[in-house]
């Protein structure tokens, strides 16, 4: 450091500045003054003053230096650190700052306020910026890619006021680039925005949201006037009657640019304005023939509207270098010679003649379209041409104007030809004109005139180009942006949606296309996707060329529009600057009446205090009738805890600003409206404790109360926090046990008392289980305990509902009525005695159900009387497993006897019965109806385990709801004799068996809970429905699951499918039984279905007919069981019974046969000794084709293939039926052979072709013969391009001798129209058509035609 003039301490100069150490500082915003925060980077001098950084990231963001805040943010908290000080000298270096590293900082909020923006008005905004902007194009070399338009310099801060250069940008609603590039042309051209400023909207006349016009001096006003940087283009789509998905809908900019001015000319008619699209952009061209014998010629005027100029001439592969040259190929004309002879009127015959077009006149300002646009004819698909095609910023159009003095000449119409490719044609016709024209124009009436005017008149064809209009991609899409000249201070901008940036005549350049090097055949796949696409010349006359309206220029009716828009502007601005101090939080309340937690989004102003947001949030949450203003207070909530953080006690009046810590577009915390009783008072919430919800277990009645809220420090011991509990709960602490659950089955019980609540993991919120009970589980391990076997059982049990299937009361009667099995009927309790009618018959199922409701309403008033907590009603104030039963509950144990017997008389009592049960599910009705539970049980709320009273038997139920005790042991060896195994589809997983080896029940080993209660179900469920609601360990598997259901289903497990119920009613059979139900979340419904389920070793297989010479081939018959190690013989004869039962099929075994299915196409024919799983690959839900054969069955081995062959005939324009051709090998030469055999056709003039696509590979007669690859060059069909390896190919075949018929036109378009019906019956295309683009249309009367027939 050396003294300075003023004897301070500067730095000292650095002769080589490149020698300086740099500084890298990246900045990233974190408040919520814009829409999106930005991160900006600077690389600065290490000497550069601490005040300097602050001014150049003002500059950089937008923000008034000295309204922000930088703080550190190198991994070290913003809270802990002191900002910078923005008035600072400090070099960057005595800063801290480390040169060669990056230096992270975070823009702040200072002193809780938002940083202000900086508005353009301010002028501090340098003029030298301009330098920095190269501008939206790509750079030089770059190949086109998505960014070939973002400028390397291009700051995001650019964008978020109003551009520097003064001008306003479009927003892209998503794919309307092509728009904006328009709109943004049509409003820098004087001549258009003046005229468009000087019409007047009559509201009287029209709506102004169809108004097109209207909408677009709206807009040009905004562009003009506005302070934003971007404005919609939403209100003009609307006028063009389009809706959001247009939006979405990107399309050509000439074809757009047609559409619009047609449009405009409707909307303008009998006005003013009428004829200003003609005035400006028409232009007139002669199309005429000459013949070259007698010098006739022939010829019509036309107009245009812009020219389209090919890249590449047809055939060529070396594009046009330049405009120039492209429009004298334009109007270069053509020799009709040979067969393209032209019919001269005067000689009477065809004779040569030249064929060409003519300019006569060009418009005022001329649009030259650059087809970038083709179609490759080798690969069938468009293409974009991205060739260089020079353009000059003036261009002499004199040169390409019609001086020839024409001796003679005829007209041919007078019209206009519509069919003409080079006339873009006006509704008018100009052949008749009057010759008034705006432009130049050399046809009049006399020769001398038409030597003399363009001779007078030639420096007045100079055009000088103001609009670039760039398309940056391939033909598939891509981003539209302009290029335009303001001829205010001949500037060139570049428009690219809501970027508006400052360009050289060197970027202009740059959209010329192409590469640097030659151009060729392969130039335009090599260069850059980013290229002119439209250019827009203006003539230079000086006493044509018109300036802007300026503003005291404007016509009334605009200067009241600017008014208006103003006003709307202004507001707005107001609206966002509410909007931008408002802090918007999440805000729950837990109704009081309801007992549900509400959400809503509190939206406070930050000035307004704490008493004030209270109110707005008592009034959001709809409370005034429900509970006093007084009653309710706002804390600090965290909702994904579930945590209360603290309150606000004495901050009334504290603004919310200062509460929420500013203005923030998200918040870490939420607010919760609490809630008080009018006796009660408001706890304080302190930061740095713990919340603690404590759930108090009763063991004797095992339920589990709803939690009570207790708030503790993570620095209290257990013993501490016993005696909190204990003032809470009113439980004596000294017996108190303790646990914690941390997470999902994760039980702690707090036995250390010193240890404080920290070390035994509490966190912010906390839930815990407590008991206070004199029992002898206290001294038991926990593991071991009765308290820690109940709440495993409540963490994991889950709630299931069970729709019961639809029987016959004769059956359910025959199952619930039984006698005891070795016991004496003595033992059963009076009040369960079956009463038994004269012939030992049992009662019938009514008189059964109405015993049974009369029992349930008895036992609940015994109960109630009782005081009995196993009652297994719901109250509101306990939790869903208040009454959860016990495995150790008395009652359990005195029913188990008969649970046993009961079990055993299922299996033996009658034995007829349950063979005829063991069926396919073919043999049962899968009806998914179900009748109804008896009312009288449905409405009682008691579940099946206290039907009965604990010292009697279970009382029998007609409906198969008995009373069944579902938390007694399993079955014992009483079941060991007729063990059922099922098994899944597939065996990966091991025995499916519900047993061990040692023939004891997996429920036996391990107990798990289950409980059942009839539950009436919503009305929309359906009338007659059995639901029952089920409380299930999870853990449980699907066999012990379905071994719990059998006493209400009726029937064995193993006579019964389950069925999970998914979204939109989907079901899915459940067949892992070895499984548990962990995938099983509460409230899951579950379908039970009669029917045999799989057993081990079994799948579930659907048969499909195949009908070949049917219209729809596959036809759904019947499902059926196919087992491991059946042959595919013993399926068939399994299936006979079956298809003569439910399809009505009549089939002997050798008359039909099975063969692979994949999707809707036949495979591999399977042979009668093929064995499944070992020569057949079989798995769940697989599906077979059935098909009937016409004799005996051909396929004998392996080795042979069948194949499906159709003759195409070509003279009758016909396919024959399909017939089938077993071959012996893969032998073309076979194939032919057995072709010849069967049609009769020479073998030499057999031509054959496999067909393409799915089965049955239709195609259109009128593609057929010249569409598929016919007669393929090789020997063996399993080699390209036939592929044939399989059983199920189709092959076509024809006589090639034989001739193709010819159709009338009239004959075609029939046969093309049955066609079209046949395959779209099928499903099968008629030929290949690519997406269709949704054409491009303004709806003059802002809204599209409903008509569907219209395009």
């Amino acid at each position: 450091m050396v003294p300075g003039e003023e004897n301070q301490l500067v730095p000292k100069e650095i002769e080589n500045a490149a020698e300086e150490p740099r500084v890298l500082c990246i900045i990233q915003d974190t408040t919520n003054s814009k829409t999106v925060n930005e991160r900006i980077t600077l690389n600065l001098p290490a000497s550069t003053p601490v005040r300097k950084l602050f001014e150049d990231v003002a500059s950089k963001v937008g923000y008034i230096n000295g309204t922000f805040d930088l703080v550190w943010g190198n991994g070290i908290s913003t809270a802990d650190m002191a900002p910078l000080d923005h008035t600072s000298e400090k070099s960057l270096l005595d800063a801290n700052f480390e040169p060669g590293k990056k230096n992270f900082l975070h823009l702040t909020d200072k002193d809780g306020e938002q940083p202000q923006i900086l508005l353009e008005d301010s002028n501090t905004v340098d003029d030298s910026v301009h330098d920095r902007f190269i501008g939206p194009l790509p750079r030089e070399g770059s190949v086109g890619s998505t960014s070939d338009y973002v400028s390397q310099n291009y700051s995001y801060s650019s964008i978020l006021n109003k551009s520097e250069t003064g001008y306003v940008g479009l927003v892209n609603q998503a794919m309307t680039c092509y728009l904006n590039s328009l709109l943004q042309t049509l409003f820098m051209t004087p001549e258009f925005r003046n005229a468009l400023y000087k019409w007047e909207f009559e509201e009287s006349e029209e709506d102004p949201v169809t108004s097109i016009p209207y909408q677009l001096q709206r807009l040009f006003v905004l562009l003009q006037t506005s302070k934003k940087r971007a404005i919609e283009t939403t209100d003009v789509t609307r006028s063009f009657g389009w809706d959001s998905s247009e939006a979405w809908q990107q399309h050509d900019v000439q074809e757009l640019c047609r559409v619009m001015f047609d449009a405009l000319e409707q909307k303008w008619k009998q006005t003013e304005q009428a004829d200003l699209i003609n005035e400006l952009y028409q232009g007139k061209l002669k199309d005429y023939v000459r013949c070259l014998e007698c010098g006739y010629e022939g010829w019509r005027i036309d107009t245009y509207l812009d020219i389209p100029l090919v890249i590449r001439p047809y055939g060529s592969s070396q594009a046009f270098a330049s405009v120039e040259e492209a429009l004298h190929a334009f109007i270069q004309p053509e020799i009709l010679d040979g067969p393209n002879q032209y019919f001269c009127e005067r000689c009477k015959k065809k004779c040569d003649a030249r064929k060409g077009l003519r300019f006569l006149h060009f418009p005022y300002l001329l649009t030259l379209q650059l087809k970038r646009f083709d179609f490759d004819y080798t690969t069938m698909h468009r293409i974009k041409l991205n060739d260089r095609m020079s353009f000059p910023e003036e261009l002499d159009m004199s040169t390409f104007i019609d001086v020839e003095d024409e001796t003679e000449s005829c007209t041919d119409s007078g019209a206009e030809n519509e069919g003409s490719c080079h006339s873009d044609q006006m509704s008018n016709d100009f052949s008749n004109d009057d010759g008034v024209d705006e432009g130049i124009c050399l046809e009049n009436n006399t020769g001398t005139e038409k030597i003399a005017k363009p001779g007078l008149e030639k420096n007045s064809l100079i055009y000088e180009l103001f609009s670039v209009m760039v398309h940056s991609g391939s033909a598939a899409g891509g981003h539209y942006y302009a290029c335009i000249k303001s001829f205010s201070d001949e500037q060139w901008y570049s428009f690219n949606d809501q970027h508006v940036s400052r360009i050289t005549q060197e970027d202009i350049k740059k959209t010329h296309g192409g590469s640097s090097g030659n151009r060729g055949y392969y130039s335009s796949a090599f260069a850059s996707s980013t290229n002119a696409y439209m250019l827009i010349y203006r003539l230079k006359d000086p006493t044509r060329n018109a300036k802007f309206l300026e503003v005291d220029e404007y016509p009334e009716h605009i200067r009241n529009l600017v008014e208006r828009e103003r006003e709307l502007e202004e507001q707005e601005k107001r609206q966002r600057e509410i909007e931008r101090n408002t802090c918007k939080i999440k805000l729950f309340c837990l109704h009081p009446v309801k007992q549900i937690m509400m959400e809503n989004k509190l939206e406070v102003h930050k000035d307004k205090t704490l008493k004030e947001a209270v109110e707005m949030a008592y009034k959001l949450m709809d409370l005034e009738e429900v509970i006093p203003l007084d009653c309710c207070r706002l804390v600090k909530y965290d909702e994904f805890h579930d945590y209360l953080e603290r309150s606000y006690e004495g901050e009334e009046d504290t603004p919310m600003g200062l509460l929420l810590g500013g203005v923030k577009s998200t918040y870490m915390f939420d607010l919760l409206l609490e809630i008080r009783k009018p006796d009660q008072v408001f706890q304080s919430y302190k930061p740095g404790e713990v919340m603690v919800k404590v759930h108090v277990v009763d063991l004797k009645a095992e339920s589990v109360a709803l939690p009570v809220t207790v708030r503790a420090y993570l620095s209290q011991t257990v013993t501490e926090f016993k005696q909190l509990i204990s003032k809470a709960t009113h439980l004596p602490a000294e017996t108190m046990r303790i646990v914690l659950e941390r997470c999902y089955n994760d039980l702690r019980l707090l036995s250390v008392p010193s240890k404080t609540l920290k070390a035994e993991g509490f966190f912010r919120s906390n839930k815990v289980f407590v008991e206070s009970s004199e029992t002898l589980d206290y001294q038991m391990a926990f593991t071991d305990s009765h308290l820690w076997k109940l709440l495993d059982r409540h963490a994991n049990t889950i709630r299931l509902f069970v729709l019961l299937p639809e029987q016959s009361p004769g059956s359910y009667s025959k199952r619930t009525g039984y006698q005891k099995a070795g016991g004496d009927s003595s033992n059963v309790d009076d009040d369960c005695e079956r009463v038994k009618g004269p012939a030992g018959s049992l009662k019938s199922v009514e008189a059964i159900l109405e015993e049974s409701t009369e029992k349930l309403k008895s036992l609940s008033l015994q109960q109630q009387q009782d005081g009995d907590n196993g009652d297994s009603s719901k109250s509101t104030e306990t939790s869903d497993f208040e009454n959860i039963e016990s495995p150790l509950n008395e009652r359990d144990s005195s029913t188990s006897v008969d649970n046993r017997e009961l079990d055993q008389h299922i299996q033996t009592s009658d034995p007829e019965h349950f063979q005829s049960e063991e069926r396919s599910d073919s043999d049962v009705n899968n009806d998914r109806s179900t009748s109804s539970v008896d009312s009288d049980i449905l409405s009682s709320s008691h579940s099946s385990d206290t039907l009965c009273n604990a010292d009697s038997a279970q009382i029998p139920l007609a409906n198969g709801l008995d009373s069944h005790s579902i938390t007694s042991s399993r079955r014992t060896k009483a079941n060991e004799g007729k063990k059922e195994t099922w098994d899944t589809a597939e065996e990966d997983s091991g025995t499916d068996s519900e047993y061990d080896e040692s023939g004891k029940s997996r429920g036996e080993m391990q107990y798990m809970y289950f409980k059942a209660e009839p539950y009436a179900a919503d009305e929309g469920s359906g009338e007659g429905h059995k639901w029952l609601m089920v409380h299930v360990d999870k853990r449980i598997t699907l066999a012990a699951f379905k071994q719990h259901l059998e006493p209400f289903v009726g029937v064995l497990s193993s006579h019964f499918k389950v069925f999970r119920v998914y979204a939109s009613n989907q079901e899915f059979e459940s067949v892992r039984l070895n499984e548990t139900l962990s995938s099983f979340s509460d409230d899951t419904k579950i379908t039970i279905r009669l029917g045999r389920a799989l057993k081990k070793g079994e799948y579930r297989v659907k048969v499909y007919q195949l009908l070949v010479n049917e219209q729809e081939p596959c036809k759904f018959l019947l499902d059926a069981v196919f087992a491991k190690g059946m042959t595919v013989r013993q399926s068939k004869e399994e299936l006979i019974p079956q298809l003569r039962e439910h399809c009505g099929l009549e089939l002997s075994i050798d008359r039909f046969r099975l063969r692979k299915k994949t999707w809707k196409n036949p495979g591999t024919v399977f042979l009668d000794y093929h064995i499944y799983e070992e020569d057949i690959n079989i798995s769940s839900n697989w599906e077979v084709f059935l098909e009937v054969l016409d004799g005996v069955e051909k396929m004998k081995s392996m080795s042979q293939l069948a194949v499906l062959s159709r003759r195409w005939r070509p003279s009758e324009m016909k396919l024959d039926p399909f017939q089938e051709v077993v071959l012996e090998s893969n032998n073309v030469d076979e194939l032919r052979e057995k072709l010849s055999e069967i049609s009769g056709i020479p073998l030499e003039d057999i031509e054959f072709a496999k067909g393409r696509g799915t089965f049955p590979c239709d195609i259109s007669v009128l593609d057929i013969h010249q569409d598929l690859d016919w007669n393929p060059k090789v020997s063996a069909l399993n080699v390209w391009p036939l592929y044939i390896c399989d059983d199920g190919a189709v092959i076509f075949y024809r006589d090639k001798t034989e001739e193709v018929m010819e159709l009338t036109d009239e004959q075609r378009n029939e046969l093309m129209k049955k066609e079209s019906s046949r395959l779209q019956k099928t499903g099968h295309r008629v030929t290949y058509s690519p997406r269709k683009e949704k054409a491009l249309k303004i709806y003059l009367d802002g809204a599209p035609n409903k008509d569907l027939t219209q395009d």
